[in-house]
């Protein structure tokens, strides 16, 4: 290989690195990183890790049974199912902001479900292939609480229907009622 035909490699490889670096850190500060996303969106948050027996003294039976264990409550089981009023859903566990309710619809299915997080790095997601099948789980990105499964039968915009336990939530009332979706 000639100098020149070297040079000019490294130049066409540095712009493009130069080019990549800068599309990834706007990328970044929108928090939507191309492939490493959910990486650089947890590492924007203070982890909260506690031991098995803080995490059974500060949760209920049942609390710590879904958010720690991978449970699932009962199907119309949680009160959240019928919190119609503004505010957001927090996970139980680090009182992350999860959901907000202006994103709540009705599903049928008997769980509390949103069709998009507050916003998508408050959330993470991982392959579950339990119970025989495919899906996504949907876990809080500061404490790793299980929060139920995302699924793609949702509504407009998003397409998207997080199917969460309502153990795995606390709701904040914000003020007034909104509008049943």
């Amino acid at each position: 290989m000639n100098r020149r035909l070297f040079l000019r490699s490294g130049l066409v490889v540095g712009a493009a690195a130069l080019l990549t670096r800068s599309g990834l850190a706007s990328a970044l500060g929108r928090g939507v990183a191309a492939g490493a996303g959910q990486e650089a969106a947890a590492a924007a948050f203070k982890k909260v890790v506690r031991t098995d027996a803080e995490w059974r003294r500060m949760l209920t039976p049942d609390q710590y049974n879904v958010t720690r264990r991978k449970g699932t409550e009962a199907p119309y089981s949680s009160p959240l199912n019928k919190a119609h009023d503004k505010g957001v859903f927090k996970c139980v566990c680090c009182d992350l902001p999860l959901f907000s309710s202006d994103t709540k619809f009705e599903s049928g299915t008997g769980w509390p479900s949103f069709w998009a997080p507050i916003a998508r790095r408050n959330v993470r997601e991982e392959v579950d292939d339990s119970l025989g099948e495919r899906r996504t789980e949907v876990l809080c990105a500061r404490c790793d609480a299980h929060l139920g499964h995302v699924f793609d039968d949702g509504p407009a915009p998003t397409g998207l229907r997080y199917c969460m336990n309502g153990l795995a939530l606390k709701f904040v009332r914000s003020g007034g009622v909104r509008r049943r979706a």
